[in-house]
């Protein structure tokens, strides 16, 4: 069997459903708090890089060397999947940036797909707009050589594709209710900044999740081949 390295900052933010569909593709989940744990030395068949509340511009030695590792795989030609920091780790390693965005992003945000099917045989595939569940406030430059996959209003970056096996999403496929649950208790401060509450995120989310359940599945399969 396959092993996956899932690299989480914290604790409440996981795999999600990726972990289910990348077992149904013979991919073990191996999940890794980099913050305690550190880097690990060897290279996995697949990695992916989940969210976190905090930024990759921060001082602390974790994040160089989460950077340095995720070019090492990127380099090794593995797939990498990168979701919300996830995805700016991915951005900042390959030569983008992050910056503050122009306000926090949180709950279901319209996003408009920038690709066809020949451009990208996974998000060519997608509906060309569609609502994804959001939950960041920073934004992403495209690193070189990079292919933007999706846009939004206030964040021209919310996905991207480096080479063949290397997606970034701004937004969140994983989640699961008990994840948004997770999260408007752990960041309610968040909650509050955004003007929203708990119960109107959670409505929100038994609207969009389903669809995004069925695009993470998608992509899953793509990588896992």
């Amino acid at each position: 069997m396959k092993t996956a390295f899932c690299l989480q900052h914290v604790p409440f933010e996981g795999p999600g459903v990726f972990q289910p569909y990348l077992e149904q593709h013979h991919v073990e989940i191996r999940k890794i708090l980099v913050p305690s744990d550190g880097v690990p030395q060897e290279i996995p068949d697949f990695l992916l890089v989940m969210g976190g509340p905090m930024s990759v511009n921060d001082a602390d030695p974790w994040i160089t060397d989460e950077l340095e590792y995720i070019r090492r795989c990127v380099e090794a030609g593995i797939p990498v999947l990168g979701v919300c920091l996830g995805s700016q780790f991915i951005a900042k390693a390959l030569g983008g940036e992050v910056t503050p965005g122009p306000h926090i992003e949180i709950g279901p945000v319209p996003i408009a797909l920038t690709v066809e099917e020949d451009t990208d045989s996974v998000f060519g595939t997608f509906p060309p707009n569609i609502e994804v569940f959001q939950w960041h406030g920073e934004g992403i430059t495209l690193p070189p050589g990079a292919i933007l996959l999706a846009s939004s209003q206030h964040f021209p970056v919310q996905a991207f594709r480096y080479g063949e096996r290397t997606y970034g999403l701004l937004f969140h496929l994983e989640l699961e209710t008990s994840g948004v649950e997770a999260l408007c208790r752990e960041c309610s401060g968040d909650v509050q900044k955004a003007g929203t509450t708990t119960e109107a995120l959670l409505e929100a989310a038994s609207r969009v999740l389903p669809q995004s359940h069925k695009l993470a599945d998608r992509l899953i399969a793509h990588l896992a081949k």
